[in-house]
């Protein structure tokens, strides 16, 4: 390890060492050291109870996908509540991932992360009673406030509970792991459970595993908070709330409308940025500030961070873009879909368990990095296939980009490295909200780049030249409306000419993408210290 990160890294006993210095210069205020050291038996069963209720989450991110169809029909949403019914979870997990951090530091993480499954389950059974889309909306909007507990308090508890580099480094890779895994699971489960069960099954499926999470957190995770945190910064809560769902909030609607011409968003984007930033200068000035901003000074949390948000950015929206070609260019099925997409996610998870020790051979640095890289390449491939683009051409690709992104599982070691154990909760929120706020951009650039590319050519075509203007325009705003159109009009050439135009936007943000990967991999070489050991014991 250089001697900058060394330096930096943090203390690795029970609990921190009294009157020592973080990154930041700052004095560490000691965490509470866990009552006695836990077994190696008890750590992993931590980690498996820590990583289950992950698995949970993530599948719950796109399982509601595939349960659209059948609850639209039933509950006859609006276009605006089909919307909201998908959003509403992300924006209230954006805008509380900070404060439940910063809560659960001074009240307990295993008590913060306990209440969290509990609210995840109860409102996933309340769908029994859900009526309406606004009912389903209500209960997508408390599963994020759960999802906020949860998720951040997994990533600081394997930081608290693994004092051990190595070990932890093993740990979060598993994490990663299943994260990949859980977002790639959720369509083939929700699949499975609509051929035999009502669109319910989607949300009551999280009932029993939170009821089991929440007897194993019980008997197994420590309990793990900071001595003397401070005081409590309300006002910063509360502007780190409202703005991030502002910023959130009009970068989806930027995506969705495919134009940054919004007033609305437009509005909403400027006020959440000026409450951001007012958050940002309270903190930097705070002695004891709600979010430890100046962990961003040690250039290996920071590489970290550059990771998430870069690698999330690039390939949320390509991926969303891609499972679109399977169903509707290349008449996959949502659940065979499913199973196209899996590639990516065995893949990732192989690589992630093979990263912590690939990085003790070559490094961190060129493992991260690298692996970048090659999911990179693999998003080009999509784009510079001569020709029409294949299954199998995407199918590589998938398996190149899986096995690349795997390496975030170094991302994660670097971040949590990088922080102080008393920072750990900190350091979560801010790799979450990387995670979140990259896919969010991801999709409203790439994703309005897309939409334009594919407006452009399908009108170019001149396919839509007779055709009812109200259609036509209906037509041009998406590729499954096309399709519906064309089926309507009994003109398979306008939904063949749409699959054209869509494929071509496709390559096209798979080469933006790839070359935006290859940029954050190159970012990510040169801000991480040379020598920089994740699996190292700091002094």
């Amino acid at each position: 390890m250089s001697s900058q990160s060394a330096s930096n890294a943090p203390h690795t006993g029970a609990g921190a060492v009294t009157g020592s210095s973080d990154a930041a210069g700052t004095p560490r205020r000691p965490a509470t050291p866990n009552p006695s050291p836990l077994s190696r038996a008890r750590r992993w069963a931590a980690v498996a109870v820590l990583t289950s209720s992950l698995l949970v989450i993530t599948m719950d991110m796109t399982i509601l996908n595939i349960a659209l169809p059948e609850m639209a029909a039933e509950l006859h949403p609006t276009s605006d509540q089909q919307l909201w019914i998908i959003d509403i979870y992300s924006l209230v997990l954006a805008g509380l991932l900070v404060s439940f951090a910063a809560i659960a530091d001074r009240w307990g993480r295993k008590k913060m992360l306990l209440l969290g499954y509990t609210i995840f389950g109860a409102s996933s059974l309340l769908v029994l009673f859900a009526t309406s889309a606004e009912g389903v909306i209500a209960i997508r909007a408390v599963l994020g406030i759960g999802g906020a507990m949860i998720m951040p308090i997994t990533l600081s508890l394997i930081r608290v509970i693994f004092t051990d580099p190595r070990e932890r480094a093993t740990a979060l890779s598993i994490w990663a792991a299943v994260s990949g895994l859980g977002a790639a699971v959720g369509p083939l489960v929700g699949g499975l459970l609509l051929e035999h069960f009502s669109w319910h099954a989607a949300f009551l499926i999280n009932v029993p595993l939170m009821l089991v999470a929440v007897v194993a957190g019980i008997v197994i995770l420590p309990e793990s908070k900071v001595a003397h945190p401070g005081r409590w910064d309300a006002l910063a809560a509360v502007l780190s709330l409202v703005g991030m769902t502002l910023v959130v909030w009009a970068i989806k609607t930027f995506g969705k409308e495919a134009t940054f011409a919004s007033p609305a968003a437009l509005i909403a984007f400027a006020a959440g940025a000026a409450l951001l930033a007012w958050f940002i200068v309270r903190c930097l000035r705070s002695p004891a500030p709600l979010l430890e901003l100046r962990l961003f000074r040690n250039r290996t949390f920071s590489a970290g961070i550059i990771a998430a948000l870069g690698s999330t950015f690039a390939m949320v929206a390509a991926l969303l873009l891609i499972a679109q070609w399977m169903q509707l260019v290349d008449g996959a099925s949502p659940v065979e879909a499913g199973i196209r997409l899996f590639p990516i996610a065995i893949a990732g998870a192989i690589a992630s368990l093979a990263a912590p020790p690939l990085a003790r051979i070559i490094g961190a640095r060129a493992v991260l990095a690298g692996g970048l890289g090659f999911a990179g390449i693999g998003m080009l491939i999509i784009g510079v296939q001569p020709g029409t683009l294949s299954n199998l051409t995407v199918l590589i690709a998938l398996a190149l980009v899986g096995a690349g992104t795997g390496s975030l599982a170094i991302a994660s070691a670097m971040i949590m490295h990088g922080s102080p154990e008393e920072k750990a909760g900190n350091a979560g929120a801010l790799e979450e909200t990387s995670y979140e706020l990259g896919a969010v951009l991801g999709v409203a650039i790439l994703g309005s780049i897309s939409a334009l590319l594919y407006r452009a050519e399908f009108m170019a075509s001149g396919i839509l030249t007779g055709v009812d203007p109200k259609l036509a325009g209906e037509a041009q705003e998406s590729l499954g409306a096309a399709i519906s159109i064309a089926g309507e009009l009994g003109r398979p050439e306008l939904a063949a000419e749409a699959g054209v135009a869509f494929t071509h936007s496709l390559q096209a943000t798979g080469i933006a993408g790839g070359i935006i990967m290859l940029a954050v991999a190159a970012a990510v070489f040169f801000t991480t210290p040379k020598g920089t050991d994740v699996s190292a014991a700091s002094h």
